[in-house]
């Protein structure tokens, strides 16, 4: 299949899935899409690997984000370690040592997500690491808001602490600064098209 075929198929679905699902939780299917989640995040690095050069540099690339948010998620959930003290729900599906294995390819995602944006700002490494940072909390900060009422996860205290957002910037920044080690080629399109429809899916939830 010719690359412009698979751009085009790929942000037809990532749009689909995406609208269908902010649709139908706003109708009350909640209950229905939610569970769902750790399938619409799947697909979108699926996406991107399918529009992707995939060779070994990518995938230990992916690996490295994916093992630092799992070990760092796992302190935080078993120990209130870098983010504070918090659990995750249901909704993200199945559990390893207290944290869902789709939360470390949702770092993955958005690693590669963010760099392949920044990489588009400035061409530094450290400053991209910066930029990408900044962009994963952001969109932290925004998810934050929802989390609780989708039974993603939940902070003990029931309200966010500093600490979260701190510990994921510092996390943020030093998975993507690795990952940019090992990985130089990147889909734009389709990263950046993900990345907002994330933005816009937990957005509109902020007012609704």
């Amino acid at each position: 299949m010719r690359p412009e075929r698979k751009l085009f198929i790929s942000i037809i679905l990532i749009w689909l899935f995406n609208i269908s699902g902010i649709i139908g939780i706003l109708i009350g299917y909640d209950d229905w899409f939610l569970p769902l989640t750790p399938f619409n995040l799947l697909l979108y690095l699926v996406l991107i690997l399918w529009n992707a050069k995939v060779n070994k540099s990518l995938i230990l690339g992916l690996l490295i984000p994916f093992s630092i948010g799992m070990i760092t998620e796992y302190l935080g959930v078993n120990y209130g370690l870098i983010f504070g003290n918090y659990q995750y729900g249901n909704n993200l599906g199945s559990k390893i040592l207290g944290v869902p294995w789709i939360i470390g390819v949702n770092w993955a995602l958005l690693v590669y997500c963010t760099v392949a944006i920044s990489k588009k700002i400035h061409s530094n490494l450290f400053v991209t690491s910066f930029i990408g940072a900044v962009l994963m909390v952001a969109l932290d900060i925004i998810i934050e808001v929802s989390a609780p009422r989708f039974d993603f996860w939940e902070f003990d205290s029931g309200l966010v602490p500093l600490q979260n957002y701190i510990g994921w910037l510092v996390v943020a920044f030093i998975a993507i600064f690795l990952f940019q080690k090992v990985c130089k080629t990147l889909q734009y399109t389709v990263s950046v098209h993900t990345f907002i429809a994330i933005f816009i899916f937990f957005t509109t939830f902020l007012f609704y």
